[in-house]
């Protein structure tokens, strides 16, 4: 059985109009959708998906320690060059696969050291499964918070050791990552973040006893919110309770923003999914290189 929160997280991802629990929607939704990028992708994938190559920079895998396990991670970097402002991608619900990747190198085109860990590698390997219920309920819901934030910091570290100068660092996220942003800007050595549809309110649970609304008021670093009107997950409700709670908070909570594009829905920037809206995606994406640059990151 899954929780409320994953059926939310689930119900996000479900094409525009599908509605229903366990019947006929839910199947033409994992037929449509998949998991991981391959099977996400479908047909939609040759005609919308990036293609962002490596020339110019050093791209790929890695791996650090933390508390004795060996996380791996996606990294990418103009190639040949120090100093570089850091940029943590977090996955999306699907975890590290080549969309993904491709955004590190995006952020690494312009100018980033890009890392983006696979925070479910203790868990398990998120590109195995084939059925989104499954992936949510024996791989993701056994994901600690702690344990996510400790492999940022972890990750912030390997970057520190290895070009990148961790004293002007940002986090972004995706959908399960954009949840993620809104933790780490809470307790993370960063500047900015920027969380694309995360989810923003949820029950308490030992795995993650706290949501983005219940940090907000405490953020140490400013974020960006990206959302979708038309998220099917992530009620325009809880995006008004997360605004009162950051106008009544630190000075990161209230100089946070959000900008929400009424016609998208959910992970309208994963561009290798039927979700990808081109226009908020490129508007997207233009407002967090700036939110970055405006905030000491870039």
């Amino acid at each position: 059985m899954l929780s409320d929160d994953l059926k939310n997280d689930f119900d996000a991802l479900l094409p525009a109009g599908a509605t229903g629990e366990a019947g006929p929607s839910r199947r033409t939704a994992l037929k449509v959708l998949g998991v991981g990028y391959a099977a996400a992708a479908g047909t939609a994938m040759a005609q919308t998906a990036i293609k962002t190559g490596a020339e110019g920079l050093t791209a790929g895998p890695v791996e650090y320690e933390v508390n004795g396990f060996k996380v791996p991670a996606y990294r990418a970097a103009p190639a040949g060059r120090t100093g570089l402002p850091v940029v943590l991608v977090v996955q999306e619900i699907f975890g590290v696969h080549e969309y993904i990747a491709d955004t590190a190198r995006r952020f690494a085109k312009a100018g980033y050291l890009a890392i983006a860990p696979d925070l479910y590698a203790r868990q398990g390997d998120a590109s195995k499964y084939t059925d989104i219920a499954r992936l949510q309920a024996e791989l993701v819901s056994k994901v600690p918070d702690a344990q996510v934030l400790a492999d940022l910091d972890g990750a912030l570290k390997w970057a520190g050791a290895h070009g990148g100068d961790v004293s002007r660092a940002g986090v972004t996220g995706f959908c399960w990552g954009g949840r993620i942003t809104w933790l780490y800007a809470a307790q993370g050595p960063v500047k900015a973040g920027v969380a694309w549809y995360g989810r923003l309110v949820g029950n308490s649970t030992e795995l993650t006893p706290k949501h983005p609304v219940d940090v907000a008021a405490g953020l140490r670093a400013p974020v960006l919110g990206l959302y979708g009107g038309a998220d099917t997950g992530i009620p325009q409700d809880t995006v008004d309770k997360m605004k009162a709670a950051l106008a009544g908070g630190s000075p990161a909570a209230r100089a946070s923003q959000f900008v929400v594009y009424p016609d998208a829905p959910h992970a309208f920037h994963a561009d290798y999914r039927p979700s990808f809206r081109q226009g908020p995606a490129e508007d997207g994406w233009n407002r967090a290189l700036a939110w970055f640059k405006a905030n000491g990151v870039a």
